[in-house]
């Protein structure tokens, strides 16, 4: 059973590194990861790819790195992440009512209702990425996770857009085909994080999903299984390691090394009498480094950083007691020691960091379990929902009518009956991890396809 399952790679390009992880299923559906390779990125500046020429390069040594740790692995498509400032969402409503109101609520007039956002207004030069429903309405009946087999006049929902700018999505799209590689689909990076961190508990309690990358700080958040708010923060641990070099005037892979061996989120936890010793440049006498002055540095910019959180928090209007599943930190920028109680104290909420072990099959690459490969973690999971629903419409397919279709009652058509029995069975399904990927647009990839993209394949 095991072999059966596809091998899928999910590719994240971000501001410090770029990763590929190689995953399959094995039959507990767990994740077995078969390759693994990083390498440092150049060209990507707070989530964008500005320097395509240099993006390519370091996507290609990423790809030999993950090669080179199994040589049987044939690396063709791949799912890869979106990040950046230029990310931004809003909330939309739609209604639309039914023709044909004697009959049960189709799949046909969903997808209608979602394809009608498609024309809502964004500035130029902006492209929607997303569009997520929120929950449905069916006359007066609210908060319906999936109205489908349902009966009434109006039906109607509320949305969650996410939209970005053209170009750098083309620039990211031109990085990875340049580097012989398909690009499968486009996954916002916030929302492939939260799907390898949090568990269905998380979903259903409310939390939000902090991941602190290198240029950027991505946010979603989550209340009764459904997606809130997502935000990108134009600010990571990028920006505190060049307030490390400024503030201090040292070299940016000296002030990269002190935040990592070093550093504190709270200025009160690091010792006042502890020094740290950088060699002189050029025979130039070493340089003393208070840690509490490194530790002020830090908490400053992580400080800005909550207070961003703490922002988008109050824009949504859930009250934080609702949120009882608090803030899942994670992230490379997330392995700050005493950043939990930091983002506690500022937030108000309780706070944890999120690893990305609970989907990982045992024996699995220890350096995997770190919160920086969450989000290259979820973008497998999301390329595995993709596939699982692939194999469902086809079973759907090859299913013989009669053996899914009740007795209809006199005068009902067998097609409403079948929708009927969809209904029930969405019904009867809670909350969780697959439902939100479900929720998340496949084929995100083929909005951005133009004609003058075609010249570069």
């Amino acid at each position: 059973m095991n072999n059966e399952q596809p091998i899928i790679v999910g590719l994240d390009i971000g501001t410090t590194k770029i990763a590929a992880i190689a995953g399959r299923k094995n039959e507990y559906g767990k994740l077995e990861i078969l390759g693994f390779g990083r390498a440092n990125s150049n060209g990507v500046q707070h989530g964008m790819v500005l320097n395509i020429d240099q993006t390519i390069k370091a996507i290609q040594a990423a790809l030999e790195n993950c090669i080179a740790s199994n040589p049987d692995l044939e690396i063709s498509e791949v799912y890869v992440g979106i990040a950046g400032h230029h990310i931004k969402s809003l909330q939309t409503r739609g209604d639309i009512v039914r023709q044909y109101t004697d009959e049960e609520i189709s799949q046909g007039e969903i997808d209608q209702l979602v394809e009608n956002q498609y024309k809502t207004y964004i500035p130029a030069g902006d492209q929607i990425i997303d569009v997520i429903p929120q929950e449905f309405t069916v006359d007066n009946f609210q908060n319906i996770t999936n109205p489908i087999g349902y009966s009434g006049v109006k039906v109607g929902a509320n949305f969650h857009i996410i939209t970005g700018d053209r170009n750098a999505i083309r620039n990211i799209n031109r990085s990875v085909e340049k580097s012989n590689l398909k690009v499968k689909d486009l996954v916002l990076q916030p929302l492939a994080s939260a799907a390898s961190v949090m568990c269905e508990q998380d979903l259903e309690a409310g939390v939000v999903i902090v991941d602190i990358g290198g240029g950027t700080t991505d946010i979603a958040i989550f209340y009764e299984g459904v997606l809130k708010h997502t935000a990108v923060i134009p600010f990571g641990g990028e920006n505190i390691t060049n307030d490390i070099k400024t503030g201090l005037g040292v070299l940016k892979t000296q002030a990269e090394q002190m935040k990592v061996q070093f550093g504190s989120a709270l200025t009160d936890e690091a010792r006042s009498n502890a020094f740290i010793t950088i060699p002189g440049l050029r025979g130039m006498t070493p340089k003393e480094i208070s840690v509490q002055n490194l530790a002020k540095i830090i908490q400053a910019r992580m400080s800005e950083i909550l207070d961003f959180v703490t922002y988008h928090l109050n824009q949504v209007g859930i009250e934080k007691k609702l949120l009882n599943g608090g803030i899942i930190l994670t992230g490379g920028g997330s392995q700050l020691k005493h950043l939990i109680q930091l983002t506690e104290y500022i937030t108000g909420l309780d706070a944890r960091i999120g690893y990305p072990n609970e989907h990982l099959a045992s024996g699995h690459i220890e350096e995997l379990t770190k919160p920086m490969y969450a989000t290259c973690i979820g973008l497998i999971l999301k390329g595995y929902n993709v596939y699982e629903n692939e194999i469902e419409k086809q079973k759907f397919k090859t299913t013989p009518v009669k053996e899914i279709v009740a007795e209809p009652k006199t005068g009902t058509k067998t097609k409403h009956k079948e929708k009927g029995i969809d209904a029930e069975k969405t019904k009867k399904r809670s909350k969780s991890i697959k439902d939100f990927l479900d929720s998340i647009k496949d084929g995100l990839i083929g909005l951005f396809e133009e004609e003058e993209d075609k010249q570069f394949k």
